[in-house]
């Protein structure tokens, strides 16, 4: 879901509480997750922006090889070799859940009427070009947009939604669209929107309009990195 505070609603410094999953602000003494912890007797928690874990309340960093699952679920990572080999070794991984599940075929959650979007953004993921783009996120981490803008945020989540349709280790044989989604109605200025149907032929006209152009390209004259 998206990264914010169950209770302050923020997205500014939030951690998880790897018991029950729940996102809250802060570590220091009386923030969120550093309440939580006592009342509950929740102690572990990683901070979604630095991917560090933290024992609370007593708020040491907990370093141990065994959380790496973790932070490869949350944000995988691809290297040029590994993308140039995905269509040449269709190769079955095994999810943490037991079940089995090829690469970049695995479900989106259908969350309320998102699944003309769904549709669209899973047949995207399979066209070899645009996902090996988005797989490496250097292709575009250091695009400078203007202050403001928010439409790079669709490009961001993007990519992430990508690398985790094709990350060969998760946790389960399907993935949550939440935050892509969320961004996709952000930038739509709710034309297109989780809890009512859309058009997914206008829903893919305008979402590749809007990559191209946050990535630098125009309607007219000047192409963007990838088309």
């Amino acid at each position: 879901f998206e990264k914010l505070c169950s209770i302050s609603l923020s997205h500014i410094n939030v951690y998880a509480c790897l018991v029950c999953g729940k996102y809250f602000q802060g570590r220091g003494l009386k923030s969120h997750a550093y309440i939580h912890s006592v009342q509950l007797s929740h102690h572990v928690f990683l901070n979604l922006h630095t991917l560090k874990f933290y024992c609370l309340p007593d708020n040491y960093e907990i370093i141990d090889s065994s959380l790496e699952d973790i932070t490869y679920v949350l944000k995988p990572t691809f290297t040029a070799q590994h993308i140039a080999h995905l269509d040449k070794q269709a190769k079955l991984s095994r999810a943490y859940d037991g079940t089995t599940y090829l690469p970049g075929i695995v479900g989106l959650n259908n969350i309320k009427a998102n699944d003309y979007a769904n549709a669209v953004l899973q047949a995207l993921s399979n066209v070899p070009p645009l996902r090996n783009y988005f797989l490496e996120e250097e292709n575009y981490r250091h695009i400078q947009r203007p202050p403001g803008d928010i439409m790079f945020l669709l490009v961001q989540r993007f990519g992430e939604l990508m690398r985790k349709l094709w990350n060969p280790r998760n946790f389960k044989a399907h993935v949550s669209p939440h935050e892509m989604l969320q961004a996709v109605v952000l930038c739509s200025k709710k034309n297109f929107q989780i809890t009512k149907q859309g058009d997914g032929v206008e829903f893919l006209s305008w979402f590749l309009n809007a990559l191209h152009t946050a990535l630098g390209g125009t309607k007219r004259k000047k192409k963007s990195e990838w088309g």
